[in-house]
């Protein structure tokens, strides 16, 4: 079988990793992959796990030079012949849209959040078989477009169960970590994301400001990069924090590449997001890792966390209800690894894409 998956870039991000932890799985089961996209830094990881990347602005919005474009991806798949294309984004789902009209290459198309509804986003609707990354956005595409439930299929992001497993901790970067950042013998709380507004970092900090009453050794971790368009935003947060005089209980790490060691010396992992997120995959991640989460409660978030047992809800924007369910986490215990490996493995999300595949072919 010869897939194409097709994605605007490769740079860092949940939907990108995605695309190359399938690329490896499918060489490995002897399915050949190709990528389409408009280079990144990933690109390196596709070839050298065994995957063919083909570099094509898929990227563009520019509708001048979409004609052309689409020309040159009906020649480009035509040379390819693959079994299946899979489109991960809409701009690619337009181009392949007018590009296959006559080649009739069987689509499929994962939603990965909650578009904007309206005649753009409705391209993703158009293929043979979608793929959801949750309940909550098969609800949302159905209430929407009306999308035939024989034509969905909810697969979960996967999670890497090497990378993210509790028996795999690096005591080394965990104590160099711990003393950068004098972190000993404190109740560590961390939240891992970009700094933008959509996280809402202002309840996270509040709800510390309340927390710190009842476990004076607190230490909060925002971990994220920020981009040069929110560096205002950073110093509005910075402001709130000396307001709260929680300059030693907060602490902005920057970005980190060892997330998972991150989740393994947090006590517990905070998701405060106002936007639903589509999946939560750093929720599944960190609960792997056996540590509890408390997360907004909407969005595919409410698919992963079981309340009481490995985490909480509480309300966008309630930093007591958040402050509260902090302190309640503390008595909890549960096999997280096990939990995730039996519902949201990298195994079978690969398993059953290829699924979805088999049907059409």
């Amino acid at each position: 079988m010869r897939i194409v998956q097709v994605i605007p870039e490769l740079n860092e991000g949940g939907v990108e990793r995605g695309v190359v932890e399938l690329n490896r799985e499918y060489v490995k089961s002897g399915i050949e992959s190709y990528i389409i996209s408009n280079g990144g830094k990933l690109v390196n990881q596709i070839t050298q796990e065994g995957g063919n990347h083909l570099l094509f602005d898929v990227c563009s919005k520019n509708i001048f030079t979409s004609f052309s474009r689409v020309l040159k991806l009906k020649k480009l798949l035509k040379e390819l012949k693959p079994d299946i294309i899979h489109v991960r984004s809409r701009v690619p789902a337009w181009l392949v849209h007018f590009a296959n009209k006559s080649l009739k290459i069987k689509v499929v198309s994962t939603v990965h959040g909650f578009n904007s509804v309206g005649f753009y986003s409705s391209i993703m609707q158009k293929a043979d078989a979608v793929i959801c990354v949750s309940n909550s956005i098969k609800e949302y595409i159905q209430k929407h477009y009306n999308t035939p439930e024989n034509k969905i299929t909810v697969i979960p992001r996967g999670i890497d169960l090497e990378l993210f497993n509790p028996k795999n901790i690096d005591n080394d970067f965990i104590e160099n970590f711990k003393k950068e950042f004098n972190l000993e013998n404190k109740f560590i709380i961390s939240s891992v994301g970009r700094v933008t507004q959509l996280k809402d970092y202002e309840t996270f900090i509040k709800a510390i400001l309340i927390v710190k009453n009842e476990i004076p050794n607190v230490a909060a971790l925002i971990v994220g990069g920020v981009r040069s368009d929110k560096e205002d935003y950073l110093n509005s947060l910075k402001k709130l924090i000396k307001e709260l005089n929680l300059e030693k209980n907060i602490i902005f790490t920057g970005s980190q590449s060892k997330i998972e060691q991150i989740y393994a010396l947090s006590d517990v992992v905070i998701s405060s997001s106002k936007k639903p997120e589509s999946f939560g995959r750093a929720v599944a991640e960190a609960i792997c890792m056996n540590k509890p989460v408390i997360a907004t409660n909407h969005g595919g978030v409410k698919d992963i966390i079981i309340e009481n047992v490995n985490g909480f809800f509480f309300e966008v924007g309630d930093d007591k209800e958040l402050a509260m369910n902090i302190l309640k986490s503390r008595t909890l215990v549960f096999d997280g690894y096990s939990y995730i490996s039996n519902t949201f493995s990298l195994e079978n999300m690969v398993n059953k894409t290829i699924e979805v595949y088999k049907r059409l072919v």
